[in-house]
């Protein structure tokens, strides 16, 4: 602030995350891009929440402070599925554990009124956007308020929040007061009284948080309708607002959500002057190992389409998908080659010396770099069916030409040596590009592989599977056999690397017993495994409480003792002596 001259902030950020100047850092991307439209921005990287004092080492922002727990979800940050606390945190020096309080958002704001009363506080991210409304918290096994309420901050921005965030910034410079902004899109609100609402056209209403909270069947059932209502407006074309009431007459508003950035957009956005290194003041604290992972990445697009039931990334970054120009990702690339080759190198996760290597090129699925549809070139999505599942829409366009071309023209850029994919690919969604999946299996087994290739079969059971909003088992099989084929033509031995889940909703002792028969057959012992995790925002979240399927409010079975989850989690490491010679649970 001394050497540029400022006397004072105009935000300030507070994030749960140490300070890393890179786009795959939530507080960087939003703080360049408010840097970028004349913002002065200071950022407080996980402050010692105890105490007062290290939410004002920045002094009072003009205009407000902006809270973020950080990439991870503080809870998820900390705690296994199991409820055991972590050892580590990637996002923390030295990949230390501890240097975030649990319910972050909550802490923090808290911080900030004792230090400020009457600064305006925005909170997004995460944490925030997947508990805007009445959530269950698998912590304490109840379902809470919505996080905006609890904070007590005054606008939450959910999703994306880039542009939601420059507006309301815009807003509040020139001279609107946070208490009236009100009709921002992407941005939750509290008010108080029914009257208040009048000012919204076409609401819709949730269940109430009194009607949701309990765990008696109607309870239960308005739960999964709640989530179903909200699922159901999420298409950023045609949404209303939609309210919640809760007790003493508060209620929680969300405005339609933010419209995706367009492909000029996502091109600016992450061509802003990022220096892609962790802060100094980390040096002597060992780096940060998230850091090390996607340093030399590319984001190459945002979005999903595959509608996975376990998966968060639906309800905060949208289905509609947006890939980056071509020229965009060759410019990044060239700006890696000139920026980082003469950085020294630190083992321990601060900056590395480029070697010619991109780790990644991808975003949520790596191989979904278009819109899937002419709908979601306009930024919209269908909400009443899914792209990919139970079967591929006729409106689909599977095209992995412009993805090939973009790692074409990367792997030719002089200074180069290997482009990696690591994001993992949707082997289904290649199947169905009748065209070019063949040449684009092939190229990925020819250049963009380093001996395993992440893919998520997610588990074998047809009626698991169905649960998940996943392909039948056959899609993966058949995958299977086409990349053991590419391999062998092209005489490599590279292997896939499968990720499966245990204990989701819709797996039994029965299903698990199905899944490890596979496992035993195949010869494959999996290194990467996930018990399912209920974690706020989630279709399979709501499908573990409820025990209800929300889309066909039919009874689905949920694994929710602590002795069955072991067994399921030990028969898919193959560690379970519950499962004998014969395939039979002893």
């Amino acid at each position: 602030m001394d050497e540029r001259g400022w006397d004072e902030c105009d935000f300030i950020f507070v994030s749960g995350d140490a300070y890393v100047d890179h786009p795959s850092f939530a507080a960087a991307l939003l703080c360049r891009v408010l840097e970028s439209s004349g913002f002065r921005v200071g950022i407080i990287p996980q402050p010692v929440w105890k105490d007062p004092m290290s939410f004002s080492v920045l002094g009072k922002p003009r205009l407000g402070f902006l809270v973020g727990a950080g990439n991870m979800d503080s809870m998820v940050a900390h705690y296994t599925a199991a409820k055991r606390l972590r050892s580590d945190d990637a996002y923390s020096p030295g990949g230390k554990s501890g240097c975030r309080p649990n319910c972050a958002t909550l802490v923090y704001v808290e911080g900030i009124r004792r230090a400020y009363k009457d600064t305006a506080v925005i909170i997004g991210g995460i944490e925030a956007s997947l508990r805007r409304f009445a959530h269950y918290d698998y912590w304490s096994d109840t379902v809470r308020r919505s996080i905006l309420l609890d904070s007590k901050a005054d606008i939450l921005i959910y999703g994306m929040g880039e542009k939601p965030l420059l507006q309301v910034a815009r807003r509040l410079a020139s001279g609107e007061e946070i208490a009236g902004i009100r009709d921002e899109r992407g941005t939750c609100v509290r008010v108080h009284g029914k009257n208040a609402l009048y000012q919204w056209k076409d609401l819709n209403f949730l269940p109430g948080y009194e009607t949701v909270k309990n765990k008696d069947d109607s309870s239960l059932r308005a739960y999964s309708e709640h989530f179903m209502m909200q699922k159901k407006n999420s298409d950023p074309l045609s949404a209303k607002p939609l309210a919640e009431e809760n007790d003493g007459d508060r209620w929680v508003v969300q405005n339609p959500p933010s419209l995706p950035l367009t492909a000029e957009e996502m091109d600016r956005l992450y061509e802003l002057p990022f220096t892609r290194k962790a802060h100094p003041m980390y040096e002597k604290t060992g780096g940060i190992p998230a850091l090390k992972e996607v340093s030399f990445s590319l984001v190459s697009s945002r979005g999903c389409f595959g509608g996975c039931s376990f998966c968060a990334i639906t309800n905060h970054q949208g289905r509609a998908v947006t890939g980056r120009s071509r020229e965009s990702l060759l410019r990044e690339t060239r700006r890696i080659l000139s920026q980082q080759n003469n950085n020294r190198v630190l083992k321990t996760g601060m900056e590395e010396k480029f070697k010619g290597y991109i780790h990644d090129v991808g975003g949520p699925t790596a191989n979904f770099f278009r819109p899937a549809c002419d709908k979601q070139k306009r930024g919209g999505f269908c909400t009443d069916r899914e792209c990919l599942y139970p079967s591929p829409c006729p409106k689909l366009k599977a095209d992995h030409r412009p993805y090939l071309e973009a790692l074409r023209a990367l792997r030719e850029i002089p200074g180069i040596k290997k482009v990696f994919i690591r994001s993992g690919v949707r082997f289904d969604f290649i199947q169905y590009d009748k065209k070019h999946g063949s040449e684009f299996l092939e190229t990925l087994c020819r250049h963009h592989v380093s001996g395993q290739l992440k893919t998520a079969p997610e588990h074998v059971s047809a009626n698991v599977l169905d649960a998940m909003g996943k392909s039948g088992s056959c899609c993966y099989e058949r995958f299977r056999k086409d990349f053991t084929a590419v391999n062998r033509k092209l005489n490599l031995k590279q292997y896939l690397l499968p990720y499966f889940i245990s204990s989701h909703p819709g797996a039994g002792i029965k299903e698990a017993e199905e899944l490890a028969r596979y496992l035993k057959k195949t010869g494959f012992t999996p290194e990467q495994t996930q018990e399912f995790y209920p974690t706020p925002g989630t279709l399979s979240t709501v499908m573990f409480y409820t025990g209800i399927d929300p889309r066909t409010m039919k009874p689905i079975y949920a694994a929710r003792g602590g002795r069955e989850r072991r067994i399921q989690r030990e028969l898919l490491k193959n560690k379970s002596n519950h499962l004998s010679d014969d395939g039979c649970c002893s």
